[in-house]
């Protein structure tokens, strides 16, 4: 599938993705790309979340891929357990945040308890072997649960501006590969 043919959805995480974070160039890139914007950033409530993201979704008119980070993860694979004969093609799913792990903020603990139902579209997760948030064991977890690709990025951090990744080139190619994968 080209990039074109889709309505590509950006979940970003806690806080949202800045100036220079590799979602908002993304999103700046693609023509079909938009936001899937939250009304609270900083006190996230999953049911809000998950309502936002089921909303673009519907109101998408082609097939959709969805591209989350960190906390946008964990709502992006909350929303996948409702989703009943779904638009959505695939997800590329990047460091994914670990809600039994002690490095979650306090602020994103009500996204605990995150499904480990198979998700029903093909889907590529990245991390990296030195994230906060996440091991590289439970990352490993999380895919085989979703029956996601895994992708381990190296030391890379929480893959943001943080840790270097503006442009994140790396991560276009497999997002690109991704898309090749999928049909429209």
């Amino acid at each position: 599938m080209r990039i074109a043919e889709a309505d590509i959805l950006i979940m970003p995480g806690l806080g949202n993705s800045g100036p220079g974070h590799w979602q908002r160039r993304w999103g700046e890139r693609f023509s079909t790309a938009r936001f899937v914007e939250q009304a609270e950033w900083e006190l996230p409530r999953l049911a809000d979340w998950v309502t936002a993201i089921e909303r673009e979704i519907m109101m998408s008119t082609r097939p959709v891929v969805l591209i989350a980070h960190s906390l946008g993860v964990s709502a992006a694979v909350h929303t996948a357990q409702r989703l009943k004969d779904t638009k959505v093609r695939g997800a590329f799913l990047v460091s994914p945040p670990d809600h039994e792990g002690d490095a979650i903020p306090a602020e994103a603990r009500s996204f605990g308890k995150v499904p480990r139902d198979p998700l029903p579209f093909p889907s590529l997760l990245v991390a990296s072997t030195d994230d906060p948030p996440c091991s590289v064991e439970r990352a490993v977890d999380m895919a085989t649960c979703w029956g996601s690709e895994l992708h381990l990025a190296g030391n890379a951090g929480h893959i943001n501006t943080a840790s270097g990744h503006g442009p994140w080139p790396e991560g276009l190619l497999m997002f690109t590969r991704l898309m090749q994968r999928l049909r429209a």
